[in-house]
């Protein structure tokens, strides 16, 4: 996550350009749809491409070949043609459009459009791509006709069979996407409406260690083209660099409730081998945004009250505890790691959905997604890495979260991991706990009285229904432990006129460039009645 890996949203921001956008202007007619296909038919190439010869294929076979590869040193892939890629800049890039009826359908009803992304300066890596149907596999093969290129454009000037950098699903009427792998390993849905955000990875090695991050890349793909269900594509691919080799199946699944609100849920299968020792390994990543919101006032620079995809993470223990970590802008690179056995779920959250606390009416931050990752099979022991590095401007993906198992994984051995992702406006299980809904900081002490220096107060909101019915008299109380500092001033209340919400406010006095590591929650007798409010606060910040 550093240098230019960081800049994900240069290329991607407004992403009109490698087509990642819900408006995609100029991408085909505006009435298109599947009658405007014609020769596009289930499992065959398009009119004006072509694929390769049949081979076998099988998810087994794909693990086969990953084990076998990971015996055998890495190889870098070539360069293609860099001095030519380097024109092809971001300017460049949005000038090239896939011709829509171009598009590969992968089921019968035509319900599962696929278009391919171009190379460019941001997106230089070839990738095959294969059609499968039954237990064959056909290569697509690259044809500049395929694409709509403006004349003298520097992508004229690319070799024959140049090759594809990625893919992306379209719906039906080819005016939007929902699903899109560019770039290394990761890959991307328009969530539960319809607007991109943070984005997913295959796998993260050595993300936030003191040593280089290393980027594993799917460098091939195999789209099966024997669906008969307009809503699930199953996607395997081929992952590949110089600590590990990986075979994936991901099968893919949309569907839309009556409130008009998408679940994109993915179950991968992960068959991983080493070809050398891996210490941080980094299992279903993830890569988001946060620059500022109501943590973090004093860093608000820009005209929006807040600007994030992600503003906390959120984590189901093993022994069942729900914890809430609202995300930060760290004065310095930090990572955090929460110890568990067999998480039950963990994933970064966009909690906040109010429009008017973005008042950001053409990227649209309260409509970023979700995500949730629920282990099919136990994770086991480990820990949740939360990586957040210092930004001061929203094209850089700042923030990382992974599993990163206890045991190193070590040559030659192979490790399987079954999970489940899912892209929502919510946790897919919430619990009967109030959740923390909002986190403000300011002064310390309390109006009318001289304040005191070096103190900072803290106020967090929870909401749920197992507070009906309570009230100031009730017995609700506060539990508050920092890992240093003096607590003043801590209590809890109702919100005057908001139904099942209540405050918990306390007064924190800490100096020192070490951060301070507060855990909060309310409750009643011995019952916890909300989650587990963490947080990591700087007092020079």
């Amino acid at each position: 996550m550093t240098g230019s890996n960081l800049d994900r949203r240069q290329v991607l921001a407004g992403a009109a350009a490698a087509g990642l956008a819900t408006s995609l202007n100029g991408i085909g007619p505006a009435n298109a749809g599947t009658s405007d296909i014609g020769a596009a038919v289930a499992a065959e190439a398009p009119a004006g491409a072509a694929l390769g010869p049949p081979e076998p294929f099988s998810f087994d076979r794909l693990a086969r070949r990953a084990a076998e590869q990971a015996r055998s040193p890495w190889q870098a892939p070539p360069q293609v043609v860099p001095e030519i890629l380097d024109r092809i800049d971001y300017d460049a890039f949005q000038q090239i459009r896939f011709r829509p009826e171009m598009s590969l359908m992968l089921d019968a009803r035509h319900q599962l459009p696929v278009q391919l992304f171009h190379l460019g300066k941001f997106s230089r890596d070839v990738v095959r791509i294969h059609l499968v149907q039954g237990n064959e596999a056909q290569e697509i093969l690259y044809n500049a006709a395929l694409f709509d290129v403006p004349a003298g454009h520097p992508a004229r000037d690319l070799p024959e069979g140049v090759g594809f950098a990625g893919f992306r699903v379209m719906a039906p009427d080819l005016k939007t996407d929902w699903l899109a792998f560019l770039g290394a390993s990761y890959f991307r849905t328009s969530g539960p409406f319809n607007q991109y955000g943070l984005s997913a990875r295959g796998l993260a090695i050595d993300t936030g260690a003191p040593t280089p991050e290393e980027f594993p890349r799917f460098t091939e793909f195999w789209l099966d083209s024997t669906t008969d269900n307009g809503n699930v594509v199953v996607i395997y691919a081929y992952l590949d660099s110089e600590s590990v080799t990986g075979a994936y199946r991901i099968t893919a699944k949309r569907t839309v409730d009556k409130r008009n609100v998408a679940r994109i849920e993915q179950e991968i299968d992960a068959r991983l081998f080493a070809r050398r020792e891996i210490t941080r390994l980094g299992v279903a990543p993830f890569s988001s945004m946060y620059w500022y919101g109501e943590t973090s006032r004093r860093q608000v620079v820009d005209w929006r009250p807040e600007i994030h995809d992600s503003d906390g993470l959120a984590m189901w223990t093993g022994s069942g505890e729900r914890i809430w970590r609202p995300l930060n802008n760290p004065p310095r690179v930090m990572g955090n790691a929460f110890v568990d056995k067999d998480i039950r779920g963990f994933g970064l959250l966009q909690r906040d959905r109010d429009f008017v606390h973005y008042l950001d009416d053409s990227v649209f931050y309260e409509r970023r997604a979700s995500t949730w990752v629920e282990p099919i099979e136990p994770f086991g022991e480990g820990e949740v890495h939360l990586l957040e590095i210092p930004t001061d401007d929203e094209i850089h993906d700042n923030v990382a979260a992974y599993w990163c198992p206890k045991e190193p994984f070590r040559v030659g051995e192979s490790r399987r991991y079954h999970y489940r992702l899912q892209w929502l406006d919510d946790i897919p299980f919430p619990g009967a706990l109030a959740k923390a809904t909002a986190t403000w900081t300011g002064i310390g002490g309390r109006p009318g009285h001289k304040r005191p220096e070096g103190v900072r107060k803290f106020v967090i909101d929870f909401q749920g229904k197992v507070f009906n019915g309570m009230g100031r008299d009730d017995g609700v109380e506060i539990v508050v432990t920092p890992s240093r500092g003096v607590l003043s001033n801590a209590y809890c209340h109702p919100v005057v006129d908001q139904r099942n919400r209540w405050r918990a406010l306390f007064d924190l006095e800490a100096t020192g460039p070490e951060p301070v590591d507060i855990r909060l929650f309310l409750r009643k007798d011995d019952r916890a009645l909300t989650e587990t409010w963490v947080f990591q606060y700087f007092p020079e910040a």
